[in-house]
């Protein structure tokens, strides 16, 4: 059953926040560029680059440059922000989307289009 909201142009609302994606990007690579993670989920290289700021300050990630890169390091036992999620570290929800193969249309465009 398909609901309709009276010709209206589709909702765009999501469940995971860009905070979220940009985590999980940099969980399947620590070594990957705020360019790449840009492109991977649709925002600009200036918001990805004040989530990464955001994680860093709140302790959910720290890094270090290796060459001209950043190698980054997640603290998968920080806890979620949200009072009622406060509890449960931040590596389950990681988990569920790092640990499991990706959709084969998913994963080539995550490795460029190439296989």
């Amino acid at each position: 059953m398909v609901a309709t909201n009276g010709g209206e142009s589709p909702s765009s609302w999501t469940f995971l926040t860009h905070h979220a994606r940009v985590l999980v990007e940099i969980a399947r690579d620590p070594q990957t560029r705020m360019r790449d993670i840009s492109a991977r989920i649709g925002i600009t290289e200036r918001a990805v680059q004040n989530i990464v700021s955001d994680l860093h300050q709140e302790g959910y990630l720290t890094f270090s440059k290796v060459g001209r890169r950043n190698h980054y390091t997640l603290n998968l036992d920080r806890g979620f922000r949200y009072p009622t999620e406060a509890g449960l570290p931040v590596g389950l929800l990681i988990d569920m989307f790092t640990q499991h193969d990706l959709p084969d249309d998913a994963s080539s465009e995550l490795s460029g289009g190439t296989s």
